[in-house]
């Protein structure tokens, strides 16, 4: 389930592993006083797929840029003029900058170069660069990215640049975009450095007296340390703020709900209650799929007087684009109830590339506000519009074309009083197309016909926005409850956090068969595509709230195979890179991990469906796959599992476990459909393997990791289906002894993935809880994991993968897999039966 780790983490894989454990203990103390105001390590704003995701990183909304889940801005930003003070309650403003050295985005530029290491006084302005080349920036190893390219390790850099009067400068900034090291160099006195990369512009403060009049240089040398070269610069000048200045608006509280955000202000003698929604009802796939988020401004007063207020929004272009550099369009018009605002890149390269660590740059972003509301919408610069409404003036720019500009909303509410008056603005995005199926570009669901709108679907969301949000007040109480019930407060928490993340990692689209698929995308994981290892630890959510997404996660799997394309007798781990879904590109097979995780699925589905017809539609191809555990499941081969990060390991006992479980659940789907003696020829196969197991995995006080080493341990997260199914296979002595044995390996954060490291996985830990004897147990295991949630300095999008005496992230971030935290409500669901 793992990937290649993002550079990320191999820079502070460089700090080593004593710098890390230092930096822990040193926050460790400040972050136990804090975490009771922590709800969560990233808080979701607009939730709706790989795409369209936008979080806020910090526990107060005005404390950072909000960002999309892999950590480029996507910045909204939100001020309230109250009686003529303005208060800053969402974002961070973007400082508006002048100009003085164009980067490549701004304008085309020249430099000198070389890769061979130049005589000593290179940095000096008198330098003479006999035998240097000269290159257009960028420079890099990209060739769709960089002018001139660069492959070598190291790199030196040289710009001459005039300037005519330094003393004008405001205050002077290095604009800075490098990949790796790098040492900068002004006029020959070093003036930055850096062991490490960026993914974006830096703007690094320097003093202007470093520039004189007439002729300066800029030396830079960089070296390339872990993959990826990049190089681009200049210099600007952040101009002086004229109007009221900006106060920040007192965060009072925030509320995580399934489908909910909830902030509450105070901002001067006015209180604000800020509700971010994604109605994301699995029950209404119309509605999951419309692509609409709602922003709610609720405001009173607080001193029982009458104030002037009114609210601003501000949405960057870059929610629009995969790099700030590229030019995008803007344009304002109306419907016949709604204003709009709508951006998109100038290219439009629809569905031409796949990535993990990629924004999309097709289609258009949207926002919308009722007509009655009496609201003012312009575009230009996000700084100059602050600008405006911290002076009260207006503008009337109706189109822009350029890079970095902003989709601008006015709400005015007049005066209020005690009285609260609420209103709010949706923000929308149309792919155009989402998803490339087999060479098939796939409309997103909402458009499947080809002949919806985007407008259409923001006018729906308008004119139900009352009702749908009772759907989700009523729905939100109904999650937490049930979480409660099953598990307790800490366990109902995670399972609100898991909700939105697991959803918002899926595009819903149709196949050219006629087929749901609910697609996954690996987030910070390699980018992989419906993903089979993905699928599995995030069933339980699908499972309860609408199985017919979960067949949705399959369906392309066994089409894969059923089409031919596939010629292995074993499932597929993926069908590509998101959005493009043409075959595998994971580089190897996970035989008895994927044929295990669809067969144990599709039993799943049939279990809380009650019938076995998706598994009678495709029953010869779980029939090879089901042939393929019996010959090769018990006792695997050298080969990787879901765990992958662990590297190849052989004759696994937790992979031999799914093998088994596997096999016994093709045994009940067999009975289900009515092919009895298929049922008793594979239920006694698989019987027969669990006193085998037992044996060969025996350690006395727990079972191994592996067949062949006693000395080992490992989660045996893959029991939990035999409990869950009903299936009665292994023995309770097998449960009670390994959850005896976890929690004498607990650590702060949670019970390690087995005995080679300290890391875990959150979803296989609470897995493993679910199959605990008692409440106490289950609450022992638990908790580390909620502990962790509000706690772990890895400010992301839940993460699933991480150190467990630290709780550092290893890798990951808001991937799906997180829905496997229902797996205890599941359980109980189906008990319940």
């Amino acid at each position: 389930m793992i990937k290649p780790f993002q550079k990320s983490i191999r820079e502070m894989n460089n700090l080593g592993k004593i710098g890390i454990c230092c930096i822990v203990a040193c926050m460790t103390t400040f972050l136990e006083g804090y975490a009771q105001e922590r709800k969560a390590p990233a808080y979701p704003l607009i939730t709706h797929n790989p795409n369209f995701s936008i979080w806020s990183m910090t526990d107060q909304l005005n404390a950072s840029t909000t960002k999309h889940w892999t950590d480029a801005d996507h910045s909204l930003l939100g001020l309230i003029n109250v009686d003529g003070h303005v208060y800053r309650f969402l974002g961070k403003e973007e400082p508006n900058y002048k100009v003085i050295l164009p980067t490549a985005e701004d304008k085309s530029y020249t430099v000198e170069y070389t890769e061979s290491q130049p005589q000593k006084d290179w940095q000096l302005p008198s330098y003479k660069t006999l035998n240097w080349k000269s290159g257009v920036a960028p420079i890099g190893d990209d060739e769709k990215q960089a002018k001139t390219l660069w492959k070598s390790d190291d790199i030196w850099v040289r710009r001459a640049f005039d300037i005519v009067d330094p003393k004008r400068i405001n205050e002077l900034f290095l604009k800075l975009n490098h990949d790796d090291n790098v040492e900068v160099y002004l006029n020959g006195k070093k003036i930055y450095e850096k062991v490490g990369w960026t993914n974006n512009f830096q703007y690094l403060p320097i003093d202007k007296a470093n520039l004189k009049a007439g002729q300066n240089s800029i030396a830079i040398h960089l070296k390339n340390t872990a993959g990826g070269r990049y190089l681009d610069f200049g210099l600007v000048d952040r101009l002086s703020e004229n109007g009221p200045k900006v106060q920040t608006a007192q965060q009072k509280d925030v509320e995580i709900t399934a489908t909910r955000t909830i902030y509450n202000f105070q901002a001067g003698q006015v209180d604000l209650k800020l509700t971010f929604t994604s109605p994301l009802l699995m029950d209404d796939l119309n509605l999951l799929s419309r692509p609409v988020s709602y922003i709610t401004y609720q405001v009173k007063a607080n001193d029982g007087k009458q104030h002037a207020v009114k609210v601003f929004l501000s949405a960057s272009t870059n929610i629009a684009v995969y790099k700030p550099s590229q030019e995008v369009i803007a344009e304002k018009y109306e419907t016949e109830k709604l204003a709009v605002l709508k951006t998109g890149t100038v290219a439009q390269p629809i569905l031409q590339k796949a990535a993990d660590d990629m924004r999309i740059d097709w289609g258009y972003f949207y926002v919308a506000s009722p007509k009655g509301d009496n609201v003012q919408q312009f575009i230009g610069p996000m700084a100059s519009a602050v600008d405006a409404f911290r002076k009260g003036t207006t503008t009337s720019a109706k189109h822009a074309k350029g890079s970095s500009l902003a989709l601008n909303t006015v709400i005015p509410f007049g005066n209020v009083g005690n009285q609260a008056k609420e209103r709010f603005v949706e923000l929308g995005y149309d792919e155009i197309y989402a998803i490339q199926y087999f060479k098939n570009n796939l409309r997103p669901w909402w458009n499947n016909s080809g002949k919806e709108t985007i407008e259409n679907q923001l006018s729906l969301a308008a004119a139900e926005y009352r009702q749908v949000m009772d759907k989700c007040v009523s729905f939100d109480k109904s999650v937490y409850a049930d979480a409660l019930q099953s598990g307790g407060k800490e366990y109902a928490h995670l399972s609100v956090l898991a909700y939105r993340q697991s959803i918002a990692a899926h595009t819903l689209v149709k196949s050219p068969q006629h087929e749901l698929l609910w697609l996954s995308k690996e987030n910070n994981s390699g980018g992989f595509i419906n993903t089979v290892d993905v699928t599995y630890p995030s069933a339980p959510l699908y499972l309860i709230y609408n199985p017919d997404l979960l067949k949705g996660m399959l369906s392309g799997i066994f089409y894969f195979s059923e089409s031919g394309q596939y010629p292995y007798p074993w499932a597929a781990h993926d069908l590509g890179t998101y959005p493009l879904a043409n075959g595998q590109t994971y580089g190897e097979p996970m035989p008895v991990e994927e044929s295990g995780n669809m067969i144990i699925l599709t039993a799943a589905i049939a279990k809380v469906q009650n019938n076995g017809d998706y598994a009678k539609k495709h029953w010869k191809t779980l029939t090879t796959w089901v042939d393929y555990l019996v010959k090769d499941g018990f006792d695997p081969k050298t080969q990787l599992c879901t765990d992958d990060f662990a590297g190849h390991l052989a004759r696994n006992a937790n992979l031999s476990v799914k093998a088994i479980v596997g096999i016994a659940c093709y045994a009940q789907l067999a009975e289900m459909i009515g092919e009895t003696a298929t049922a008793k020829k594979y239920r006694a196969i698989a019987a027969e393997m669990v006193p085998k197991w037992m044996e060969m995995a025996d350690a006395g006080d727990h079972y191994a990791l592996t067949f062949d080493d006693k000395n080992t341990w490992s989660q045996k997260y893959n029991l939990i289906w035999d409990k869950v199914l009903g299936l009665n296979l292994f023995p309770q002595k097998v449960y009670d002894t390994e959850i005896k044995y976890y929690l004498t390996k607990q650590n702060r954060f949670g019970i390690p993935l087995d005995s080679r490291k300290a890391y875990t996985k959150n979803d296989w830990i609470l897995w493993t809880a679910s199959f605990a004897p008692s409440k106490e147990a289950f609450d022992a295991l638990v908790k580390p994991v909620y502990n962790h949630a509000i706690q772990t300095g890895s400010r992301v999008p839940l993460n699933d993968f991480y150190d467990s005496t630290t709780g550092i992230r290893e890798n990951f971030k808001a991937r799906s897999v997180v829905g496997g935290f229902y797996m205890k409500l599941l359980a109980d669901k189906i008990k319940q039966k």
